[in-house]
Protein backbone atom coordinates (compact mmCIF):
# COMPACT_ATOMS: atom_id res chain seq x y z
CA UNK A 1 0.00 0.00 0.00
CA UNK A 2 2.87 2.35 0.81
CA UNK A 3 4.48 1.48 -2.51
CA UNK A 4 1.28 2.34 -4.38
CA UNK A 5 0.94 5.74 -2.62
CA UNK A 6 4.52 6.69 -3.40
CA UNK A 7 4.08 5.60 -6.95
CA UNK A 8 0.95 7.69 -7.33
CA UNK A 9 2.66 10.76 -5.81
CA UNK A 10 5.60 10.36 -8.20
CA UNK A 11 3.27 10.11 -11.23
CA UNK A 12 1.31 13.16 -10.12
CA UNK A 13 4.49 15.20 -9.79
CA UNK A 14 5.56 14.18 -13.30
CA UNK A 15 2.22 15.21 -14.73
CA UNK A 16 2.40 18.64 -13.07
CA UNK A 17 5.98 19.22 -14.27
CA UNK A 18 5.05 18.18 -17.82
CA UNK A 19 2.01 20.47 -17.86
CA UNK A 20 4.02 23.45 -16.58
CA UNK A 21 6.75 22.88 -19.17
CA UNK A 22 4.21 22.70 -22.01
CA UNK A 23 2.57 25.96 -20.90
CA UNK A 24 5.91 27.73 -20.68
CA UNK A 25 6.94 26.63 -24.18
CA UNK A 26 3.55 27.69 -25.57
CA UNK A 27 3.90 31.16 -24.01
CA UNK A 28 7.42 31.62 -25.38
CA UNK A 29 6.38 30.59 -28.90
CA UNK A 30 3.42 32.95 -28.84
CA UNK A 31 5.63 35.88 -27.84
CA UNK A 32 8.26 35.18 -30.49
CA UNK A 33 7.90 37.38 -33.61
CA UNK A 34 9.41 34.63 -35.72
CA UNK A 35 6.40 32.42 -35.01
CA UNK A 36 4.00 34.88 -36.79
CA UNK A 37 2.86 34.01 -40.30
CA UNK A 38 2.70 37.69 -41.43
CA UNK A 39 1.68 36.84 -44.94
CA UNK A 40 -1.65 35.53 -43.76
CA UNK A 41 -2.35 38.21 -41.14
CA UNK A 42 -5.14 40.73 -41.94
CA UNK A 43 -3.90 44.29 -42.74
CA UNK A 44 -4.71 47.01 -40.28
CA UNK A 45 -6.40 50.28 -41.30
CA UNK A 46 -3.07 52.06 -40.79
CA UNK A 47 -1.32 49.64 -43.17
CA UNK A 48 -3.99 50.18 -45.81
CA UNK A 49 -3.62 53.96 -45.41
CA UNK A 50 0.14 53.69 -45.87
CA UNK A 51 -0.35 51.60 -48.99
CA UNK A 52 -2.49 54.36 -50.47
CA UNK A 53 0.15 56.93 -49.58
CA UNK A 54 2.79 54.81 -51.30
CA UNK A 55 0.74 54.89 -54.50
CA UNK A 56 0.33 58.66 -54.24
CA UNK A 57 4.02 59.15 -53.62
CA UNK A 58 4.88 57.09 -56.69
CA UNK A 59 2.89 59.63 -58.78
CA UNK A 60 4.26 62.69 -56.98
CA UNK A 61 6.47 63.74 -59.89
CA UNK A 62 3.95 63.07 -62.65
CA UNK A 63 2.09 66.00 -64.29
CA UNK A 64 -1.25 66.70 -62.62
CA UNK A 65 -4.45 66.75 -64.68
CA UNK A 66 -7.47 68.98 -64.03
CA UNK A 67 -10.64 67.49 -65.52
CA UNK A 68 -12.73 70.55 -66.42
CA UNK A 69 -16.42 69.72 -66.87
CA UNK A 70 -18.66 72.55 -68.12
CA UNK A 71 -21.97 71.94 -66.38
CA UNK A 72 -25.57 72.96 -65.89
CA UNK A 73 -28.45 70.78 -64.66
CA UNK A 74 -26.82 67.44 -65.53
CA UNK A 75 -26.58 65.86 -62.08
CA UNK A 76 -27.73 62.39 -63.15
CA UNK A 77 -25.00 62.33 -65.80
CA UNK A 78 -22.42 63.56 -63.29
CA UNK A 79 -23.25 60.63 -61.00
CA UNK A 80 -22.21 58.30 -63.84
CA UNK A 81 -19.31 60.41 -65.09
CA UNK A 82 -17.33 61.00 -61.89
CA UNK A 83 -16.99 57.36 -60.70
CA UNK A 84 -16.31 56.15 -64.24
CA UNK A 85 -13.56 58.70 -64.90
CA UNK A 86 -11.98 58.18 -61.50
CA UNK A 87 -11.67 54.43 -62.07
CA UNK A 88 -10.53 54.94 -65.68
CA UNK A 89 -7.76 57.40 -64.78
CA UNK A 90 -6.66 55.50 -61.68
CA UNK A 91 -6.09 52.48 -63.89
CA UNK A 92 -3.69 54.62 -65.92
CA UNK A 93 -2.08 56.06 -62.74
CA UNK A 94 -2.94 59.61 -63.83
CA UNK A 95 -2.87 62.12 -60.91
CA UNK A 96 -6.09 64.07 -61.45
CA UNK A 97 -9.02 65.89 -59.92
CA UNK A 98 -12.50 66.55 -61.33
CA UNK A 99 -13.73 70.16 -61.35
CA UNK A 100 -17.39 70.69 -62.21
CA UNK A 101 -17.80 74.19 -63.67
CA UNK A 102 -21.38 74.88 -62.72
CA UNK A 103 -22.92 77.91 -64.46
CA UNK A 104 -25.38 79.47 -62.02
CA UNK A 105 -26.24 82.78 -63.73
CA UNK A 106 -29.36 83.43 -65.83
CA UNK A 107 -27.60 83.64 -69.18
CA UNK A 108 -27.38 81.03 -71.89
CA UNK A 109 -24.87 78.25 -71.40
CA UNK A 110 -21.31 79.25 -72.33
CA UNK A 111 -19.09 76.18 -72.43
CA UNK A 112 -15.93 78.00 -73.56
CA UNK A 113 -16.07 80.69 -70.86
CA UNK A 114 -16.62 78.05 -68.19
CA UNK A 115 -13.51 76.23 -69.38
CA UNK A 116 -11.57 79.51 -69.23
CA UNK A 117 -12.71 80.03 -65.64
CA UNK A 118 -11.80 76.45 -64.75
CA UNK A 119 -8.34 76.91 -66.23
CA UNK A 120 -7.68 80.08 -64.22
CA UNK A 121 -8.96 78.37 -61.06
CA UNK A 122 -6.76 75.26 -61.46
CA UNK A 123 -3.63 76.38 -63.32
CA UNK A 124 -1.44 76.97 -60.25
CA UNK A 125 -1.83 73.39 -59.03
CA UNK A 126 -2.23 71.45 -62.28
CA UNK A 127 0.00 71.01 -65.32
CA UNK A 128 -2.66 70.32 -67.95
CA UNK A 129 -6.40 70.29 -68.44
CA UNK A 130 -8.96 68.01 -70.02
CA UNK A 131 -11.82 69.92 -71.61
CA UNK A 132 -14.32 67.14 -70.97
CA UNK A 133 -18.01 66.75 -71.81
CA UNK A 134 -19.94 65.19 -68.93
CA UNK A 135 -21.88 62.91 -71.26
CA UNK A 136 -18.91 61.26 -72.98
CA UNK A 137 -17.34 58.28 -71.20
CA UNK A 138 -14.21 56.56 -72.58
CA UNK A 139 -14.55 52.78 -72.70
CA UNK A 140 -11.24 51.72 -74.24
CA UNK A 141 -8.20 51.91 -71.94
CA UNK A 142 -6.02 52.43 -75.02
CA UNK A 143 -7.21 56.06 -74.83
CA UNK A 144 -4.41 57.61 -72.81
CA UNK A 145 -4.81 60.81 -70.76
CA UNK A 146 -1.09 61.42 -70.40
CA UNK A 147 0.58 64.85 -70.48
CA UNK A 148 0.26 66.33 -74.01
CA UNK A 149 3.72 67.84 -74.30
CA UNK A 150 3.80 68.25 -78.11
CA UNK A 151 0.37 69.77 -78.67
CA UNK A 152 -3.32 69.39 -77.78
CA UNK A 153 -4.28 65.72 -77.63
CA UNK A 154 -7.76 65.06 -78.97
CA UNK A 155 -9.00 61.96 -77.16
CA UNK A 156 -12.42 62.01 -78.85
CA UNK A 157 -10.97 61.91 -82.37
CA UNK A 158 -13.30 62.18 -85.40
CA UNK A 159 -12.82 58.52 -86.31
CA UNK A 160 -13.75 57.48 -82.75
CA UNK A 161 -16.45 59.92 -81.61
CA UNK A 162 -19.97 58.43 -81.88
CA UNK A 163 -21.42 61.52 -83.58
CA UNK A 164 -18.93 64.03 -85.04
CA UNK A 165 -16.53 62.93 -87.75
CA UNK A 166 -15.22 66.01 -89.58
CA UNK A 167 -11.44 66.53 -89.70
CA UNK A 168 -11.30 69.82 -87.81
CA UNK A 169 -13.42 68.56 -84.90
CA UNK A 170 -11.66 68.96 -81.52
CA UNK A 171 -14.64 68.72 -79.18
CA UNK A 172 -15.76 66.15 -76.64
CA UNK A 173 -12.46 65.50 -74.87
CA UNK A 174 -9.33 67.57 -75.50
CA UNK A 175 -6.15 67.61 -73.39
CA UNK A 176 -4.11 70.84 -73.41
CA UNK A 177 -1.04 71.65 -71.35
CA UNK A 178 -1.00 74.86 -69.32
CA UNK A 179 1.55 76.73 -71.44
CA UNK A 180 -0.26 76.00 -74.69
CA UNK A 181 -3.65 77.09 -73.35
CA UNK A 182 -2.14 80.39 -72.20
CA UNK A 183 -0.36 80.81 -75.54
CA UNK A 184 -3.73 80.64 -77.33
CA UNK A 185 -5.37 83.02 -74.81
CA UNK A 186 -7.77 80.23 -73.92
CA UNK A 187 -11.11 79.98 -75.71
CA UNK A 188 -13.40 82.65 -77.10
CA UNK A 189 -15.97 84.08 -74.68
CA UNK A 190 -18.47 84.93 -77.44
CA UNK A 191 -20.18 81.56 -77.73
CA UNK A 192 -23.41 81.66 -75.75
CA UNK A 193 -25.69 78.75 -76.54
CA UNK A 194 -24.69 75.49 -78.17
CA UNK A 195 -22.04 74.91 -80.82
CA UNK A 196 -19.05 76.33 -82.76
CA UNK A 197 -16.77 77.20 -79.83
CA UNK A 198 -14.64 74.12 -80.52
CA UNK A 199 -14.35 75.01 -84.20
CA UNK A 200 -13.08 78.47 -83.28
CA UNK A 201 -10.61 76.91 -80.86
CA UNK A 202 -9.28 74.67 -83.64
CA UNK A 203 -8.35 77.82 -85.57
CA UNK A 204 -6.56 79.15 -82.47
CA UNK A 205 -4.55 75.93 -82.30
CA UNK A 206 -3.52 76.28 -85.94
CA UNK A 207 -2.71 80.00 -85.56
CA UNK A 208 -0.40 79.04 -82.67
CA UNK A 209 1.28 76.52 -85.03
CA UNK A 210 0.52 73.64 -82.68
CA UNK A 211 -0.25 70.13 -83.92
CA UNK A 212 -3.47 68.35 -82.97
CA UNK A 213 -2.38 64.90 -81.82
CA UNK A 214 -4.88 62.03 -81.89
CA UNK A 215 -4.95 58.40 -80.71
CA UNK A 216 -3.49 55.79 -83.03
CA UNK A 217 -3.85 52.01 -83.25
CA UNK A 218 -7.13 52.02 -81.33
CA UNK A 219 -8.87 48.66 -81.64
CA UNK A 220 -12.40 50.04 -81.25
CA UNK A 221 -14.47 52.34 -83.46
CA UNK A 222 -17.28 54.88 -83.39
CA UNK A 223 -19.76 52.45 -81.84
CA UNK A 224 -17.76 51.12 -78.91
CA UNK A 225 -14.94 53.54 -77.99
CA UNK A 226 -17.17 55.88 -75.96
CA UNK A 227 -20.50 55.77 -74.20
CA UNK A 228 -22.53 58.84 -75.15
CA UNK A 229 -25.06 59.16 -72.31
CA UNK A 230 -26.77 62.39 -73.41
CA UNK A 231 -30.54 62.10 -73.75
CA UNK A 232 -31.52 64.49 -76.54
CA UNK A 233 -35.23 64.08 -75.84
CA UNK A 234 -34.78 64.89 -72.16
CA UNK A 235 -32.34 67.80 -72.66
CA UNK A 236 -32.72 69.73 -75.88
CA UNK A 237 -29.71 71.77 -76.91
CA UNK A 238 -29.95 75.54 -77.01
CA UNK A 239 -29.29 76.09 -80.72
CA UNK A 240 -31.07 79.45 -81.04
CA UNK A 241 -29.35 82.25 -82.98
CA UNK A 242 -30.42 85.79 -82.15
CA UNK A 243 -29.29 89.35 -82.86
CA UNK A 244 -26.14 89.16 -85.05
CA UNK A 245 -24.85 85.99 -83.38
CA UNK A 246 -24.69 83.89 -86.53
CA UNK A 247 -22.53 86.42 -88.36
CA UNK A 248 -20.12 87.15 -85.50
CA UNK A 249 -19.55 83.59 -84.29
CA UNK A 250 -18.55 82.32 -87.73
CA UNK A 251 -15.40 84.45 -87.61
CA UNK A 252 -12.11 83.96 -85.79
CA UNK A 253 -12.24 85.83 -82.47
CA UNK A 254 -8.95 87.67 -81.90
CA UNK A 255 -10.20 89.79 -79.03
CA UNK A 256 -11.65 87.65 -76.26
CA UNK A 257 -10.26 84.82 -74.16
CA UNK A 258 -8.42 84.50 -70.86
CA UNK A 259 -7.41 88.16 -71.06
CA UNK A 260 -11.02 89.38 -71.20
CA UNK A 261 -12.73 86.91 -68.89
CA UNK A 262 -15.46 88.44 -66.72
CA UNK A 263 -17.01 86.30 -63.99
CA UNK A 264 -17.60 85.73 -60.30
CA UNK A 265 -17.23 82.50 -58.34
CA UNK A 266 -20.21 82.54 -56.01
CA UNK A 267 -19.21 79.46 -54.01
CA UNK A 268 -17.17 76.27 -54.04
CA UNK A 269 -18.50 72.93 -52.80
CA UNK A 270 -16.92 69.55 -52.27
CA UNK A 271 -18.94 66.58 -53.47
CA UNK A 272 -18.23 63.00 -52.40
CA UNK A 273 -19.82 60.18 -54.41
CA UNK A 274 -20.08 56.63 -53.03
CA UNK A 275 -17.48 57.48 -50.35
CA UNK A 276 -14.80 57.08 -53.01
CA UNK A 277 -14.92 59.87 -55.59
CA UNK A 278 -14.08 63.46 -54.64
CA UNK A 279 -15.30 66.26 -56.90
CA UNK A 280 -14.99 70.04 -56.61
CA UNK A 281 -18.04 72.04 -57.68
CA UNK A 282 -17.11 75.58 -58.78
CA UNK A 283 -20.29 77.69 -58.95
CA UNK A 284 -19.72 80.37 -61.58
CA UNK A 285 -21.61 83.51 -62.50
CA UNK A 286 -20.60 84.64 -65.98
CA UNK A 287 -21.02 88.34 -66.69
CA UNK A 288 -22.34 89.31 -70.11
CA UNK A 289 -21.37 92.47 -71.99
CA UNK A 290 -24.67 93.14 -73.75
CA UNK A 291 -23.06 95.61 -76.13
CA UNK A 292 -20.62 93.01 -77.47
CA UNK A 293 -22.66 89.80 -77.18
CA UNK A 294 -26.36 90.61 -76.80
CA UNK A 295 -27.13 86.97 -77.71
CA UNK A 296 -26.22 85.90 -74.18
CA UNK A 297 -29.94 86.34 -73.60
CA UNK A 298 -32.15 85.84 -76.63
CA UNK A 299 -35.25 86.80 -74.67
CA UNK A 300 -34.17 90.44 -74.98
CA UNK A 301 -34.27 90.41 -78.79
CA UNK A 302 -36.88 92.76 -80.20
CA UNK A 303 -39.57 90.94 -82.10
CA UNK A 304 -40.00 92.23 -85.64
Amino acid sequence: MKFNNAHMKFCGACILISFATTCLISILLTASPESCDCSSSPRTAQQIHLDKNDVSNSNANKPKLAILVPFRDRFDELLQFAPHMTAFLNQQSIPHHIFVLNQVDRYRFNRASLINVGFVYTKNDHDYIAMHDVDLLPLNNQLHYEYPKDGPFHVAAPDLHPKYHYNTFVGGILLVKREHFELMNGMSNRYWGWGLEDDEFYVRIKDAKLPVVRPINITTGINNTFAHIHDRAHRKRDTAKCFNQREVTRKRDRETGLSSLNYRISSINKLRIDDVVNVTIVNIQLICNHQETPWCDCSNEKKL
